[in-house]
């Protein structure tokens, strides 16, 4: 059990109990962290996710506690966990994941899939980094997984229903949309060990593949035009997700 990461804002019933000493949740009140460990913010998404249409109550008090969230990352370092297309990220002005950028805080954006960690469902998830070792989260992100799952959609096309779902393909339920895989809530909570706050990574952009397509080659130019060394690694890696994924 680690005890030099603290996680806020978590289920009492996900896998961070069982993970981390210092853990925060509603009953504690994450609000109240005082440090001095970096940490793993997972601040309600109901109200800033795609899915806030499934959502239900007054969130007035609940979307508070982003913005809350966002001040202690910056403060101690670490990760904040949402979900990719939370408008969180315009109205807070967050950097968004492409192209790779960074605030005055250093804090950067990066887009992983929780399937690669074990999660039913492909889940794109955003994490807002501040403080953390890039040259640790290019070496250790996961790519992959199959998901059997989709976060929301029917059989038939109705509104309110979002896409409709393959045959084959199963809808999350409320719980397993909110499940966070353990493999990832290590992993996170390693990212945010990882945590100094001096200046960025030396880490120089890597080349352009020799395989790479003109838009590949494109972006890598791009890349090295990068205001940091630490934003031309980060562009460099994204771009290399985005190419995957896209099959270039």
């Amino acid at each position: 059990m680690r005890s030099d990461v603290a996680a806020l804002y978590v289920d009492p019933r996900g896998p961070y109990p069982k993970l981390v000493e210092h853990w925060y949740d509603e009953k504690r009140d994450a609000r109240t962290y005082a440090g001095p460990w970096p940490v793993v913010a997972h601040p309600p998404c109901g109200p800033w996710a795609n899915l806030r249409h499934l959502t239900r109550g007054d969130w007035t008090e609940v979307k508070q506690l982003a913005p809350i969230a966002i001040g202690q990352v910056r403060k101690w370092g670490g990760v904040l966990e949402h979900p990719a297309g939370s408008t969180l990220w315009t109205i807070a002005g967050l950097p968004a994941p492409w192209p790779p950028q960074q605030d005055e805080y250093g804090g950067f954006t990066c887009e992983v899939e929780q399937c690669a960690w074990g999660h039913p469902a492909r889940k794109r998830t955003w994490l807002y980094c501040v403080g953390v070792d890039i040259d640790l989260m290019i070496a250790t992100v996961r790519k992959g997984g199959t998901p059997t799952h989709w976060c929301s959609g029917g059989r038939t096309k109705r509104p309110g229903m979002g896409a409709t779902v393959p045959p084959g393909i199963k809808v999350c339920s409320a719980q397993q949309r909110r499940r966070t895989p353990v493999a990832f809530a290590e992993w996170l909570l390693s990212l945010a060990a990882s945590v100094t706050m001096a200046a960025c990574s030396s880490r120089p952009a890597p080349p352009v593949p020799a395989d790479a397509g003109s838009e590949c080659a494109e972006c890598w130019m791009r890349c090295g035009e990068a205001t940091s060394r630490k934003e031309a690694s980060l562009c460099a890696w994204q771009c290399g997700l985005l190419c995957e994924s896209e099959g270039r």
